[in-house]
């Protein structure tokens, strides 16, 4: 559905819930919901119909827009067989939330719609129990597969991989591939290309389904196939570096094999660009400070929890900041210009700091630089700072002459500006490197730590000089 087209659609669910939101019938309530929430049958009837039109995804969409009592009514209008697809559709947060409402008999039938590979991403959401009572409904087969992608660390290609696959011998011909394949009540999504084995189901090369469209029908799979396909994946490889590889080869799905070169599973686009989405997600959380992804509509307490550690370093760093411009309170009396004008190098200090340090993020994200480059990361850094410095450092000290009648205080501005960008270029490339040397996130508290430096070391900078030069 079009981005415009499920917009108009949200709308036309908060009117419908908020027309008739005085409903109940008999004075009864729904077990989670109060009676002024509850809109008139005809209306959830229309509803109904409306989710039923819709795809999993954007379901998901209108549930996460949605305040809490409003999002658990939606969400049992919601066919109970379309459950599944939709708690993975949601955000982790939401996903909580409709869990929460949901008795134990509707999670396991909501588990057992899954395959094993989906049913990996929802079990760290349910509980032990219904795990142990879908484990023992599934084949012998499916708990293999759900015990193997439960078993990669999190950002690994087989955590993301699909089991959902089509495997064919090099030795039959491309018109009993073709017979084979209309076997089939639908291919596997995304599928491209199919994947060739041998009898030891070795991966020996790639059908892709252009080859076996065009191709003579009584030529062997082997005379057609690439034997050598271009990119190949193991189960342990980082699902970022796999995102990278999907980019730069235009992929759709590629093969995964394990040790001995046997098809295991594939990875697919459409994991792929979820990975990414969930990894920028948790680049952007973790750059503002943000423990983990938070439901708009939750709880005071849980968004409490999930915020206040960086605020608490905030607080402290702001506090150092108080103090750095307490320790100069009476150069501020003595020139009142300074209380004027300080805020301006901090400011400008920050975005600069804040630019570098994204771009030294993002370059870590891509595997563009090592840990080998931070010197000349950081001299081409201080040379950008140093130029925007004299620039506009320069520019804000004729201001300064201006406004205030004084050459000394422009120059002052100036060397202040240019020392605090320098500081932040510093900050900005080392923050970043030194948590990746370390083993941290690089991405975790940027903007917080920046803004703590370039306000102390900008108010320590520009009222220390002045405090030498002008008083």
């Amino acid at each position: 559905m079009h981005p415009d087209e499920l917009q108009q659609y949200l709308r036309e669910v908060q009117i419908l819930l908020a027309r008739s939101s005085v409903y109940a019938e008999d004075g009864e309530t729904h077990e989670e919901i109060p009676a002024l929430v509850l809109p008139a049958p005809e209306h959830a009837g229309t509803l109904r119909l409306q989710l039923d039109a819709l795809h999993p995804a954007d379901i998901a969409y209108i549930l996460e827009a949605l305040p809490l009592e409003e999002r658990r009514y939606v969400w049992d209008l919601v066919k109970a067989e379309r459950d599944g697809e939709i708690l993975l559709e949601v955000s982790d947060a939401v996903r909580e939330s409709l869990i929460e409402t949901m008795a134990p008999h509707e999670l396991k039938a909501a588990a057992e719609t899954l395959d094993a590979d989906e049913l990996a991403d929802l079990a760290p959401d349910l509980p032990p129990e219904i795990i142990r009572d879908v484990f023992q409904s599934l084949s012998s087969d499916e708990r293999e597969q759900l015990r193997a992608a439960m078993s990669y660390p999190e950002d690994s290609v087989g955590a993301l991989m699909d089991f959902d696959l089509v495997t064919v011998r090099e030795d039959v011909t491309l018109e009993v591939v073709l017979r084979y394949l209309r076997r089939f009540d639908e291919l596997p999504d995304h599928t491209d290309k199919l994947f060739v084995i041998d009898r030891e189901e070795h991966l020996v090369g790639i059908l892709t389904l252009e080859s076996l469209l065009i191709s003579d029908p009584e030529k062997l799979v082997s005379e057609v196939m690439r034997r050598e396909p271009k990119v190949s994946f193991a189960p342990g490889d980082d699902a970022s570096d796999a995102a990278q590889a999907f980019e730069r080869y235009d992929l759709v799905s590629a093969p995964v094999v394990d040790r001995d070169n046997k098809v295991i599973g594939r990875l697919t686009v459409a994991d792929v660009v979820d990975f990414i989405r969930e990894a920028s997600e948790a680049e952007i959380l973790s750059h503002a400070g943000l423990r983990e992804e938070e439901d708009v509509f939750a709880p005071v307490w849980d968004s409490v929890k999930n915020r206040w550690a960086w605020l608490a370093v905030n607080l402290v760093t702001a506090f150092v900041a108080s103090r750095v411009i307490g320790a100069f309170e009476g150069s501020i009396e003595r020139l009142v210009a300074l209380a004027a004008l300080m805020p301006i190098v901090a400011g400008i200090g920050g975005n600069s700091g804040n630019q570098t340090i994204t771009m030294i993020v993002r370059a870590i994200a891509v595997g563009q630089i090592e840990e080998s480059a931070t010197k000349r990361l950081l001299k081409k850094e201080l040379g950008v700072a140093l130029f925007n410095g004299v620039i506009w450092g320069g520019l804000l000290g004729v201001l300064a002459w201006w406004l205030y009648s004084s050459a000394s205080l422009g120059l002052v501005m100036t060397a202040a500006m240019t020392l605090n960008l320098l500081l932040a270029a510093c900050a900005g490339v080392l923050i970043p490197m030194l948590r990746q040397r370390f083993g941290g996130d690089p991405a975790v508290g940027g903007s917080v730590m920046i803004t703590a430096l370039t306000d102390s070391g900008g108010f320590f900078i520009f009222l220390g000089l002045a405090t030498l030069f002008l008083l």
